[in-house]
């Protein structure tokens, strides 16, 4: 398949602060990749980057989950699709949703084994479950791509391989950092590590262990 973004030698960071230097990166359609590093590596800000160059066809989990507490399961799974939509529609959906598009969102938190709340406040939710309909808003993007920042943090490791599992049969290409190293080697192909401020490491996860990635962990 072919590349989907390629970056070459560049300086990545926010404002005027370099976080990473000399990053070179190509993300082929149909790659899986775990991004691995100790915290403050600069995964957030390589996602970042990453998401700006590949808008409109990637969706996005930050590690705050980016939900809206107030409202229910259903409104923050249908905001996947916000964007292509008139704002009257948008606003008829919050007040009075269309038979179909709840149809649609029920189909995607099935795949999650969350339909039991569609209508329930995502303010009520556990740290899991919430982490679960930002997922579901993430596979309701029409999108083929999926990124993500600890997107199975608050949840049991059955519980993240069920979910990784139907994100990579849901969309093509997806990239997500994880602390937990034995995981990522397990649900990824390729993984990317970064230490000091550069990618130390962009291999195939074929027959690799979690020691394999202790020198990215090393002070």
């Amino acid at each position: 398949m072919g590349a989907i973004l390629e970056i070459a030698g560049e300086r990545i960071g926010y404002r005027d602060t370099v976080v990473l230097d000399d990053v070179r990166l190509t993300i082929n359609a149909g790659d899986r990749i775990a991004l691995v590093g100790e915290s403050g590596a600069g995964k957030t800000t390589l996602l970042r980057a990453i998401l700006e160059r590949c808008a409109p066809r990637a969706a996005y989990i930050p590690q705050d989950m980016g939900l809206v507490q107030a409202l229910t399961v259903f409104h923050n799974v249908y905001m996947g699709r916000l964007h292509l939509q008139p704002a009257w529609r948008n606003l008829r959906t919050l007040l009075r949703p269309a038979a179909s598009d709840v149809t649609a969102v029920r189909g995607v938190l099935e795949r999650l084994r969350m339909v039991d709340k569609l209508f329930s406040p995502v303010g009520e939710l556990s740290g899991g479950q919430q982490q679960r309909t930002a997922f579901g808003r993430a596979l309701y993007h029409p999108g083929d791509m999926l990124i993500g920042d600890e997107p199975v943090s608050a949840v049991d490791e059955h519980q993240a391989r069920e979910i990784l599992s139907t994100a990579r049969a849901a969309k093509p290409t997806v990239i997500v950092a994880m602390h937990d190293r034995a995981l990522a080697l397990e649900v990824a192909d390729r993984v990317i590590g970064l230490r000091a401020g550069r990618i130390a490491l962009d291999v195939p996860t074929a027959g690799m262990v979690p020691g394999d990635l202790d020198h990215l962990y090393r002070g």
